[in-house]
C-alpha cells in the first residue's frame, strides 16, 4: 500500500476511471478502479483501501445504496461521491449516509486532490484516535480480573478482535464469565456507544424466541395485538449476544443463519425485509462440534459462529488469580452492603485456594458475598464460608475464631454465633421464615422472636 494512501475509483465511464487513476498515481497514491458497483464491492472485500471515489450513477446499483453498503461493512473506508449534478439534496443524503464529501463533473483537479487529502486525513485521525483508545483500554478492563498467563491470553485476544465486526464464539464452563467477556468485547469496540443486547436462548419456547428476536406484525398470532420490534432491530448498529447458543432449536438456527449471512430478516407474519447491521457474539458451555455430529446443531451455522473462538479457563486452572478475584468481589460487596475495613483471614484465604471451585468464578463470587452479608466483625474467617468448601479438605471452620473471643463476653459470643446460624439458614431458604423454622424444628413464633431479638432486618436483606 502506498504510504500516502490507497484509493479505489468506482465509475462506469472508462475515460473518467483512467484519468482519475493517472491523476492520483502522479500524486503518489496507489490507485485502482472498478466499472460497476458489484465489482467495486468485491475489490473492497479483496483489498485494503483507505478511500473510495464513488459515482452516483452506476449501471447495476444506485451510488447512495452502495455508499450505505460500504459504510455498513467497511466503516473505516472513506467515501467521496462523484456526481454530474450539483444538488444540495444529494449532498445532504450523501453526508447523512457517511460520505466525507462530494465533487461534481467536470471537476477541478486541485479541488479534487484537496478533497482527497482532507478525507484521508480525517480517516487517519479517526483510526489513530480509535487505536489510542484501544491502547489505553488494554490495561483498563476493570471487570476482567486475573494476572495468570491464561487470562492474559484471553485479554489479548479480546483486544485483537474488538475492533472487527467478526462473529465471536465464547466457550467455557458455566460460571467462567462468558457474558462478561462478551460485554468487554462490545465495550472496547467501535460499537461501544450502541446497544448491547443479551439473549438467553435457553429460557424461551421456539415461538416466543423467534418473536423476541425478529419481532412480529399485528395479527401474526392470537396475542399479537400490535406490531413489535425484535431484538435484532433493537441491536442495530450494536451487538447482540446469544447466551448458550446450543439450546436454540434447529428451525430457529436456520433463521439465525440467514441473518448472519444476509444481514436481513422478516418479522413473524410480515412480508417486509428488514436490514440490520449487528455484530453477533455467542456463548456455549456445550460441545457444539459433538452436537453437529449428532444432528442437533447446523454445521453451516457452527462455522459461521466459530470465526474466532475465545476459550475461558476454569477457575481451578488459574488459582493464582483467586486472591485478586477475592479482593475484587470483597470491594464490590462491601460497597453494596455499606461495609468498610473487611478482610479475609489467612485461614479463610487458604480454604479458598485449596477448593476446586466446580462452579468457577460465579461460585467464588457467591462465597464472598455470603461472607460479607453474614459477618458481624471486620475479619472474615473460615466459619463464614459455605460448607461445600470444606468437603475433602483438612480445614474445618471454627465457630469460635480466636479474634472473635477477644474482649467479648460469653453471652456476646453465643449471641453472635446464633445470629450467624439463623442468617445462614434464612439465606439457604431464600428468606422464608416458615421453611427456616421447619428446618430448625422449632415453632415459627420462636424463630420470629429470635429474629426480633437479634435485630435481623428481613425486609432489607430480601431486597438486597
Amino acid at each position: 500500500m502506498s504510504a500516502k494512501g490507497s484509493i479505489l475509483v468506482i465509475d462506469d465511464e472508462q475515460e473518467i476511471r483512467e484519468s482519475l487513476e493517472q491523476l492520483l498515481k502522479l500524486e503518489g497514491y496507489k490507485a485502482d478502479s472498478a466499472s460497476t458497483g458489484d465489482e467495486g464491492l468485491k475489490r473492497i472485500d479483496d483489498g485494503v483501501f483507505d478511500l473510495v471515489l464513488l459515482d452516483i450513477n452506476l449501471p447495476d446499483r444506485n451510488g447512495l445504496d452502495l455508499l450505505q453498503h460500504i459504510k455498513r461493512d467497511s466503516p473505516e473506508v472513506g467515501v467521496i461521491m462523484i456526481t454530474a449534478y450539483d444538488s444540495s439534496q444529494m449532498a445532504f443524503q450523501a453526508s447523512k449516509q457517511g460520505a466525507e464529501s462530494y465533487i461534481t463533473k467536470p471537476w477541478d483537479n486541485d479541488k479534487l486532490l484537496l478533497e482527497v487529502r482532507n478525507a484521508l486525513d480525517k480517516s487517519r485521525l479517526q483510526l489513530e484516535n480509535y487505536q489510542l483508545r484501544r491502547a489505553l483500554k488494554r490495561y483498563d478492563l476493570p471487570n476482567l480480573v486475573g494476572k495468570s498467563e491464561k487470562m492474559q491470553k484471553v485479554m489479548d485476544l479480546i483486544m485483537q478482535v474488538a475492533a472487527s465486526r467478526a462473529t465471536v464464539l465464547i466457550t467455557g464452563q458455566s460460571g467462567t464469565g462468558k457474558e462478561l467477556v462478551a460485554k468487554t468485547i462490545h465495550a472496547t469496540s467501535p460499537r461501544a456507544d450502541r446497544p448491547f443486547v443479551p439473549v438467553n436462548t435457553g429460557s424461551m419456547p421456539v415461538d416466543l424466541l423467534e418473536s423476541t428476536l425478529f419481532g412480529h406484525v399485528k395479527g401474526a398470532f392470537t396475542s399479537a395485538i400490535a406490531t413489535k420490534r425484535g431484538l435484532f432491530e433493537v441491536a442495530d448498529q450494536g451487538t447482540i449476544f446469544f447466551d448458550e447458543i446450543g439450546t436454540v432449536g434447529v428451525e430457529t438456527q436456520t433463521k439465525l443463519l440467514r441473518v448472519i449471512q444476509e444481514r436481513e430478516f422478516m418479522r413473524l407474519g410480515g412480508t417486509e425485509t428488514i436490514k440490520v447491521d449487528v455484530r453477533i457474539l455467542a456463548a456455549t458451555n456445550a460441545d457444539l462440534r459433538k452436537m453437529v455430529l449428532e444432528g442437533k446443531f447446523r454445521e453451516d451455522l457452527f462455522y459461521r459462529l466459530n470465526v474466532i473462538t475465545v476459550g475461558l479457563p476454569r477457575l481451578r486452572e488459574r488459582k493464582e488469580d483467586i486472591p485478586q478475584l477475592v479482593e475484587h468481589f470483597l470491594k464490590k460487596f462491601s460497597a453494596e452492603n455499606g461495609r468498610t475495613g473487611l478482610q479475609f483471614s489467612p485461614e479463610a484465604l487458604k480454604v479458598m485456594m485449596d477448593h476446586e471451585w466446580p462452579g468457577n468464578v460465579r461460585e467464588l463470587e457467591n462465597a464472598v458475598e455470603r461472607a460479607v452479608v453474614l459477618t458481624s466483625g471486620a475479619s472474615l474467617g473460615p466459619e463464614l464460608l459455605p460448607e461445600q468448601l470444606f468437603q475433602n479438605s483438612s480445614h474445618e471452620p471454627s465457630p469460635f475464631p480466636a479474634e472473635s473471643l477477644d474482649g467479648r463476653s460469653l453471652f456476646e459470643i453465643i449471641e453472635a454465633c446464633e445470629r450467624r446460624i439463623i442468617l445462614d439458614m434464612l439465606t439457604r431458604t431464600n428468606w422464608s421464615q416458615t421453611e427456616a423454622a421447619e428446618r430448625f424444628k422449632i415453632p415459627l413464633s420462636t424463630l420470629n422472636q429470635k429474629i426480633k431479638r437479634l435485630q435481623i432486618d428481613i425486609k432489607r436483606r430480601r431486597e438486597a
